[in-house]
């Protein structure tokens, strides 16, 4: 496609919003992130545990990356053919990157390499977990998922599942990134066409 064509898609496909918000995320995690939110601790008779912001904002990035799956041509989008998918993921990937990147750069300057680092982790795991939301409930509904794993990273911190405390070179926490990407991409590829050419295939058989 020529530059133009991309630039039509990515208004269809709110381009510019979802860049725009996700790199407003990255500064409010760059200025605000240290501020710690205070939760009542589970079993701890009233005493609260302070989570710092920073930690929780890759969800936001990441529930918001997959609005770019929604728009006016998101029908259009899930009937298209092979070539038009190929199209759509290497949009998709753009964005991400473009977040990931702008992202790492502000939590580098903000704080340091590694917890740029972690952000890009974290924003990861939940972009895998927020695209298999909107496979199983809707593309508005991206939010579901990643918010539900969120609330065991809040209320037990620093524990050995927790990616978003762990250090940038943990591997545990980067095999949970490459499981739930994975499972997301898979899930957001499972098309309604692909799904019955493989049920056909299968009855084949």
């Amino acid at each position: 496609m020529t530059g133009s064509e991309w630039v039509l898609y990515a208004r269809a496909h709110r381009g510019v919003a979802v860049l725009a918000t996700t790199a407003a995320i990255a500064l409010l995690s760059a200025f605000c992130g240290g501020t710690r939110i205070a939760l009542p601790s589970i079993g701890s008779g009233g005493v609260t545990t302070g989570v710092p912001f920073r930690r929780e904002l890759p969800l936001l990035s990441a529930v918001f990356l997959t609005a770019a799956l929604d728009g006016a041509m998101s029908a259009h989008d899930e009937m298209g053919a092979s070539a038009m998918h190929r199209f759509r993921l290497n949009y998709c990937i753009g964005l991400t990157l473009t977040a990931c990147a702008v992202s790492f750069i502000t939590e580098a300057l903000a704080v340091s390499a590694e917890s740029g680092v972690v952000f890009i982790r974290s924003l990861l795991i939940w972009l895998g977990l927020a695209l298999l939301s909107v496979r199983l409930f809707g593309r508005q509904l991206g939010w579901i998922i990643p918010l539900a794993s969120a609330f065991l990273l809040i209320w037990y911190p620093q524990h050995w599942w927790d990616w978003t405390s762990n250090s940038a070179t943990d591997r545990f926490s980067w095999a949970v990134a490459v499981l739930a990407l994975s499972l997301g991409v898979a899930t957001t590829a499972a098309t309604p066409w692909r799904r019955k050419a493989l049920l056909l295939a299968l009855g084949g058989r």
